[in-house]
């Protein structure tokens, strides 16, 4: 028997339903919640890698600051024979590695220190102050008479002139490379003299000094016979100072000729044949063939950040000081 409601109950079954009025707002606030979520997340996500990232940053900054200050740096107690090396690269002048408080403090270390074998001291230097050249040449010398047991070599990497040659002359022996600079015997004063171009400009000095040479190699003011005798006086005696360290350093091995206190630097194969140099080599030939240590240990006084950060102040307050002084920035240089 067929049901008379067969057809409906199909077409009922078959007919597609209906939307429900509220599923189209749930469905928005759905996609809504998960956005607000996840924008959510990636905010917390970002917020945290800032967060390390600082702190990595500052962990950064402060191992740099730990071994800048030198704390990080611990002396090893050096146990048999080795050569001392001490460097001087650069100016020799006060506040910088080739000073005299610097490199006079690294030699009594490395001379009181029975393992060293001997003083290696490399130079690579254009010159600086005629006083701190010669506190330290002096130093040398004083050393080697209590220490005459205990060698010093020098060797020269690509210059060693003026007052680096100052210090190399109290050494045993200096060694070279054979393309390096050496000599330039001499002693310099240099300045700027501004007087004819304030004559065109229409500009007066007017420059007021208790002491007749109290204004001595003012740069604005005429250089008069009398300031100019007296400084070429003062730098021919630096001159001879100069002049005496090394025929004193160098001795019998030194072929004098009228050219060498001129001012003139020559090659390092040219200052062996002139006896400026007494041969070729580097830190570790030295290390091996003449003091045999072979073991390097480096003494070279090194300053901290915060020491270099007070000497720099200190040092610009100094010059100010020093230029206040003598007023002008012209002194005696070896270089």
């Amino acid at each position: 028997m067929i049901d008379d409601n067969f057809d409906e109950k199909n077409q009922s079954r078959n007919a597609a339903p209906s939307p429900s009025p509220a599923r189209g707002p749930a469905w928005e606030r759905e996609v809504l919640e998960k956005l607000a979520f996840a924008t959510l997340r990636e905010q917390r996500a970002a917020r945290r890698w800032n967060i390390f990232f600082r702190f990595l940053t500052l962990g950064l900054i402060g191992f740099g600051l730990w071994i800048a200050l030198g704390y990080g740096q611990q002396d090893g107690e050096v146990v048999g024979p080795h050569t001392a090396l001490i460097e001087i690269d650069g100016a020799i002048e006060s506040g910088t590695s080739g000073s005299a408080d610097a490199v006079i403090q690294a030699l009594n270390r490395a001379y009181s220190d029975d393992t060293a074998m001997g003083v290696v001291l490399r130079i690579n230097s254009p010159g600086g102050s005629p006083v701190q050249a010669g506190m330290i040449n002096d130093e040398i010398v004083r050393l080697r008479q209590e220490f005459p047991k205990k060698p010093l070599f020098v060797v020269v990497d690509e210059i060693c002139a003026s007052g680096g040659y100052y210090i190399a002359a109290a050494a045993d022996k200096i060694f070279v490379n054979k393309a390096s600079i050496v000599g330039s015997i001499g002693v310099l004063m240099e300045g700027f003299g501004f007087t004819g171009l304030m004559e065109k400009a229409g500009v007066e000095r007017r420059l007021m000094t208790a002491g007749e040479n109290k204004g001595f190699l003012d740069p604005f003011s005429p250089q008069s016979a009398k300031h100019r005798n007296y400084a070429q006086d003062m730098l021919n005696e630096v001159h001879q100072q100069f002049i005496d360290v090394v025929r004193k350093g160098r001795g019998d091995r030194l072929k004098e000729t009228p050219e060498t206190f001129s001012g003139l630097f020559w090659s390092g194969s040219k200052a062996v044949e002139i006896g400026l140099a007494d041969g070729f080599g580097t830190v570790d030939s030295v290390a091996r063939d003449e003091l045999k240590a072979e073991e390097i240990v480096d003494y070279t006084q090194r300053e901290g950040l915060s020491e270099r950060l007070i000497k720099k102040f200190g040092g610009a307050v100094g010059t100010a000081a020093v230029n206040s002084i003598w007023g002008s920035t012209a002194r005696p240089s070896l270089r």
